[in-house]
């Protein structure tokens, strides 16, 4: 079960930057490995928090660091942010990003939006992911890998001021770390994942 958990929050923290155009809340669905998990996303400048039944990532640009919350414990896991697992709109690119081309324009969730196929390395390897952009607003609204592996989109997407408060660690909740498992890399995610 915490296995599990930690994938779904190590999915999250790699994906909540595709998020960090600006100040807004969605309900957000991934789907992926053979599952699918849904959630809610609150975004503030360089601040995201991603919530799922299991979890909640907190994601602190301004920090350079990713928190993992797991509410029925009241503990919290802290990973440094990978910079190289960050995009955050239409301008502005992905770190390591040697690619970028308009693919279509399709109708995501009833909202037009701009595709594109958004090549990158990270960690040694090229890889490649679809990207729909928003028109109105610059928002990225889905990624996808491009091999069919995942999807992140984010729906009932409301622009405005989150609270701060959103965006630290609760009192009264402990830090943890993970121990080494098989087949995890530092800090319990899995190997590959964000390296």
């Amino acid at each position: 079960m915490k296995r599990k958990i930690m994938f779904a929050a190590a999915f999250f923290i790699l994906l909540t930057g595709f998020a960090m155009a600006g100040d807004f809340s969605a309900d957000v669905v991934f789907t992926g490995g053979g599952a699918s998990f849904r959630g809610k996303i609150f975004s503030a400048k360089e601040k995201t928090r991603m919530e799922t039944p299991q979890s909640v990532s907190i994601t602190r640009m301004d920090r350079k660091v990713v928190w993992v919350l797991m509410p029925g414990e009241k503990m919290y896991m802290e990973q440094p942010l990978r910079p190289e697992n960050v995009v955050v709109g239409e301008k502005e690119k992905l770190e390591g990003e040697v690619e970028r081309n308009l693919v279509s324009t399709e109708t995501v969730d009833g909202r037009a939006a701009k595709k594109y196929l958004v090549v990158y390395k990270a960690g040694g390897k090229t890889e490649s992911v679809y990207q729909w952009v928003e028109n109105s607003s610059g928002f990225t609204i889905k990624v996808a890998a491009t091999d069919g592996r995942w999807t992140i989109e984010y729906k009932n997407l409301k622009a405005g001021k989150q609270p701060e408060s959103l965006f630290e660690i609760p009192a009264g909740y402990k830090k943890f770390s993970m121990p080494a498992m098989p087949g995890m890399g530092p800090g319990g995610m899995p190997k590959g994942m964000g390296q």
